[in-house]
């Protein structure tokens, strides 16, 4: 079965314009540009608009996974809590004979425009090409395993397949993520400060026999 992949708060940040936007939830990431395309022009699309490339989990009830509700002062009824104003898929307060409600699921419930998982934790570390004693820091999600975050580098060292990774000497099972090859998380007390880098965990690079290119 195929990992879900995952990504960084700046990386759906980068995502924020009406031709690109992506917004988080409940832990997850989608890509909801289809949506704007479909509603071109509409203006319930404003308040999605305005929090492109934003986490937008305070919209939710975490445990019904559906928009927020509550009750309306002036009809006593249970209405979705939208305090940012009314957005696609949304009904009206009242009644209309022109709102159209045979959409299918709501756009939060279709997991058409889901992409990936938000990062619960980011953390960097140093990759350290021990052939040409280049160091790249890089910043990774804590839940990708070292596969993943080869990937990630691969825009350094488009040979980095064709090293041997290890750590304090040890090689690195590829398959498990950085915790559960038992490296440490940076500490948190030196990030910000000028000696930053020499407390992120160290990954060295071994060049084998072949030239493995990605």
């Amino acid at each position: 079965m195929r990992r879900s992949k995952y990504f960084m708060p700046n990386e759906v940040s980068l995502h924020n314009t009406v031709k690109d936007i992506w917004v988080s939830y409940l832990g997850k990431v989608y890509d909801l540009t289809p949506l704007l395309e479909e509603y071109k022009g509409d203006v319930l699309l404003k308040p999605i608009t305005e929090c492109a490339g934003k986490d937008i989990s305070n919209w939710f009830d975490s445990k019904t996974k559906d928009i927020l509700t509550h009750v309306d002062p002036m009809t006593g009824c249970i209405k979705y809590y939208t305090p940012r104003g009314r957005f696609i898929h949304i009904p009206p307060p009242c009644p209309r004979t022109d709102w159209a409600n045979d959409f299918g699921k709501p756009w939060w419930k279709d997991n058409r425009y889901e992409v990936g998982l938000l990062s619960a934790k980011t953390r960097w570390i140093r990759i350290i090409n021990t052939l040409t004693s280049q160091e790249q820091r890089l910043e990774v999600c804590s839940e990708e395993i070292l596969d993943e975050i080869l990937q990630r580098y691969l825009c350094y060292n488009s040979h980095a397949s064709s090293y041997t990774w290890k750590h304090n000497g040890v090689n690195l099972d590829m398959s498990k993520t950085l915790s559960e090859n038992g490296i440490p998380e940076e500490d948190e007390s030196y990030c910000g400060s000028p000696d930053c880098n020499l407390f992120s965990p160290s990954l060295c690079l071994y060049f084998n026999d072949d030239l493995t290119e990605l």
